[in-house]
């Protein structure tokens, strides 16, 4: 009995041998077909460009936001005094109206030398709030001469021409300031016309 059942396994180990992987005629079929795997591969290239598309996509939006915080940021810091700035010129507007008035009082014909001190005081403080505003990025405007323009004036009213191009600024009567160039007071004027006779 034993020799037929060696002899058995002899032969299916042989037969075996014969039909095993290194018979290039029956090689092991993959549980896939050709067809699928192209399938699959073309998906999961789809796949890989639509997810490169929402990254480059994502970042560009994450540029966008970082440069929106930045420059939020940057104009936080150069025009947060902006309120302060519109308090702090109607001090301005006093104390030139002030200075005027003391230089109108401390002419040569007026001998009170106390009137001409407060003049030279008022003067100099003047000439300093206007360099400190200066500093700080805060200017007067100085449109007499130039044209109207609603961004930077306000109109109150008109005057004859007389020797000025119609639409151009004729006189102030309250003077405008820029932050940075952006106004954050509009000067009041007055626009020169031509005179209807």
């Amino acid at each position: 009995e034993s020799p037929c059942v060696f002899s058995t396994a002899a032969q299916q180990r042989s037969t075996g041998d014969e039909c095993g992987p290194e018979d290039p005629r029956e090689e092991p079929r993959h549980p896939l077909s050709d067809c699928a795997l192209e399938h699959k591969a073309i998906k999961l290239e789809e796949q890989v460009r639509d997810l490169t598309e929402r990254y480059r996509k994502a970042l560009a939006d994450s540029e966008n936001v970082r440069r929106r915080t930045q420059k939020f940021v940057e104009d936080a810091k150069l025009f947060g005094i902006q309120s302060f700035c519109r308090d702090l010129v109607e001090v301005a507007d006093i104390l030139e109206k002030t200075t005027e008035s003391a230089a109108e009082e401390a002419e040569p014909s007026n001998p009170n030398p106390t009137l001409k001190k407060i003049y030279e005081g008022l003067s100099l403080i003047e000439a300093k709030l206007q360099s400190v505003f200066a500093k700080h990025g805060l200017q007067k405007m100085n449109p007499v001469g130039g044209k109207y323009d609603p961004y930077d004036h306000e109109i109150v009213c008109h005057v004859p021409a007389e020797g000025l191009q119609p639409g151009t600024i004729a006189l102030v009567t309250q003077d405008g300031y820029k932050l940075h160039g952006r106004t954050i007071r509009h000067a009041l004027v007055g626009v020169a016309v031509e005179s209807q006779e």
